[in-house]
């Protein structure tokens, strides 16, 4: 199975830090974010890691280069103008399944987790498995729900916020092209037919969507408490 990290974002919310850096590449306790993914996802058994992007992407991969310090195999996904989110993973799936796995692991480029990623697994009849963790306060009302049988729901009380972490199945694109949009309404579509699977993370898990949580998550990670 590969994995994909999402990282053709513009990262507007974190100018005027994404002027001259592209979001991935932003520090915090001494390492650019994307780093931390690549060696989680180097100590869940991955090897082969597929990279899109779009604003500044030569600094991805003029930093990043082949992915051999990391112990992975890197490949890029070079969008020119971003694509959202569904987009770039369709453009991107020949590479995530080309080596004979319909399921492939995606995470956003943006946050920072302490979540197993080796833990994800591929649920039998389902076409994704997300990672749902609490509601920060930037989000108070949650994302989807989790219903008793473990499947996801896109309304009801008591929702819970989209970690950014799944694992998806080629079919949940069946029939769509790179300009399908945002992922959001994709899933709920599955999720509307039970096809989508709901797995609860209670640990550390941070959305590194402002400059102000970057600072924090910088403070937190250099003092030691993740």
């Amino acid at each position: 199975m590969k994995a994909m990290i999402l990282a053709a974002g513009k990262g507007e919310r974190m100018r005027p830090l994404t002027l001259t850096t592209p979001k991935p590449l932003l520090t915090a306790g001494g390492k650019p974010l994307i780093e931390y993914h690549l060696e989680h996802l180097r100590e869940a058994g991955f090897r082969d890691v597929v990279i899109n992007h779009a604003w500044l992407g030569d600094r991805i991969e003029n930093t990043l280069g082949s992915g051999q310090r990391f112990g992975l195999n890197l490949e890029y996904s070079r969008e020119g103008e971003p694509l959202e989110t569904a987009g770039g993973i369709i453009r991107a799936l020949p590479m995530l399944t080309n080596t004979g796995s319909d399921w492939f692991l995606v995470i956003n480029g943006d946050i920072w987790t302490d979540f197993p990623l080796g833990a994800l697994q591929p649920i039998e009849g389902q076409d994704a498995v997300l990672v749902m963790v609490d509601n920060p306060a930037h989000n108070p009302d949650g994302d989807f729900r989790m219903m008793p049988s473990g499947t996801l729901a896109s309304d009801g009380p008591g929702k819970l916020t989209f970690a950014g972490i799944s694992l998806l199945h080629r079919r949940l694109f069946q029939g769509l092209d790179d300009s399908a949009g945002k992922l959001g309404p994709i899933l709920r579509r599955a999720m509307a037919q039970g096809r989508v699977a709901g797995r609860y993370h209670g640990g550390e898990w941070v959305d590194v969507g402002t400059p102000e949580r970057l600072q924090a998550l910088d403070q937190h990670l250099s003092a030691g408490r993740y």
